[in-house]
């Protein structure tokens, strides 16, 4: 099918989902630290004593990193063993709905990606959302943040070549240096980060300033519109790009510092009309349209809900990451079953809840929302949600 997709709740037909092979440690750089920065330092309003302890210890290992040098941290194998068994029942339970499964080439040996500046190991294209919006006929790739992540979307080639062929749109937006200077480090700075990130400066020949760089996963999809999460100055260069790029295809709508980066574990459209979000108080950071739709209100994860982990595990998730869910319909939710309030308080709404497992999100940063990039959904044309 051609791709086609406004929104994140219409009927889906296709998807890409992320691959977890070979996936065997984190690097952690100066980008890397800083996008994780919140969750590294334990500053969640919602984190419990025994996690503030290993922020502590990762914050330990944070402030030996920040300057630039670069530190492998390795994932314990039977987490990835696991991450994988998961994905693949992701991909089985997607079929059995009838949607059509696309996954992106896998990482089969460990690589390198270098560029004038530095080098960083390339990491599996398993969050899938992040550097990409499918803006309705157009894929459009965005600017990565990560290091470690600029090479990701050459794994999804193959798909977006096929949409290419059909009649879709292509665009990339422009390519970051990611010097040291690249980062704005202005938020990290205001919640308690300048100790850390004072020093982290390594001039390079390279240096412009401040550059574009965004995720898709800030982005709210709306038909018409598009809401977008500035927390820096990155953010606010690459949503100027979207703005000259879109006009007069899509309305943007900017929100500040709703989070630092990502949104969609504090906010998700579930369909026309009605909101998933953390806590009531997202409401007051989104577009004034959006606050009159009804919303439920996440239900306090419980601590049993997630595996036990060991201090030298780095958690890069926040315990709501649940909230993460994938829509395969306005009335159809596929939800981790490690949640079961969350799919209690959406059965009481009238969703039909798809459970699947998903056991160790927090530790690859992502959940179902996250390892999942929606290409097809019914719809023909952009709709008009917010008005003008």
């Amino acid at each position: 099918m051609k791709l086609n997709s406004y929104d994140d709740w219409s009927p889906l037909r296709e998807v890409i989902l992320g691959s977890a092979a070979n996936y065997a440690a984190h690097q952690r750089d100066l980008s890397f630290d800083l996008f994780f920065f919140e969750q590294l330092l334990g500053e969640f309003h919602d984190a419990s004593p025994d996690e503030r302890y290993r922020a502590r210890v990762a914050t330990a290992n944070l402030q030996a990193h920040v300057t630039g040098r670069q530190a492998r941290w390795p994932i314990k194998q039977r987490y990835v063993e696991e991450l994988g068994e998961d994905v693949e029942q992701i991909a089985d339970v997607l079929k059995s709905f009838g949607v059509t499964v696309h996954r992106p080439m896998a990482l089969d040996r460990a690589a390198q990606a270098s560029t004038l500046e530095w080098s960083a190991q390339v990491v599996p294209p398993l969050n899938v959302r992040d550097n990409t919006l499918i803006l309705g006929d157009e894929i459009l790739e965005t600017a990565p943040q990560v290091r470690s992540r600029v090479l990701e979307n050459q794994f999804l080639t193959p798909v977006f070549a096929d949409y290419f062929r059909q009649g879709a749109r292509w665009t990339v937006m422009p390519r970051p240096l990611m010097t040291d200077a690249s980062f704005d480090r202005s938020y990290a700075r205001d919640i308690g980060g300048s100790t850390l990130f004072s020093h982290a400066r390594v001039p390079s020949a390279y240096d412009v300033g401040h550059e574009m760089m965004i995720d898709g996963a800030q982005c709210l999809r709306l038909g018409r519109d598009l809401v977008v999460n500035i927390a820096n100055a990155n953010h606010a260069l690459a949503c100027d790009w979207l703005e000259r790029h879109l006009h007069g295809r899509f309305r943007i709508h900017r929100v500040h510092r709703l989070a630092d980066n990502h949104i969609d574990s504090l906010v998700l459209t579930l369909r026309p009309g009605l909101l998933l979000v953390r806590t009531p108080d997202v409401l007051e950071s989104l577009p004034k349209q959006l606050r009159r739709w009804d919303t439920i209100v996440s239900p306090e994860p419980r601590a049993g809900n997630f595996p036990d982990y060991e201090d030298d595990d780095l958690i890069l998730a926040s315990r709501f990451i649940d909230l993460n869910v994938l829509s395969l319909g306005p009335d159809t939710v596929m939800v981790n079953d490690a949640c079961p309030e969350l799919s209690r308080v959406l059965e009481r709404k009238g969703f039909t809840v798809i459970p699947v497992r998903h056991r160790h999100r927090r530790l690859f940063g992502g959940g179902l929302h996250c390892f999942t990039l929606d290409t097809v959904r019914e719809g023909s044309a952009a709709e008009d949600y917010l008005g003008g």
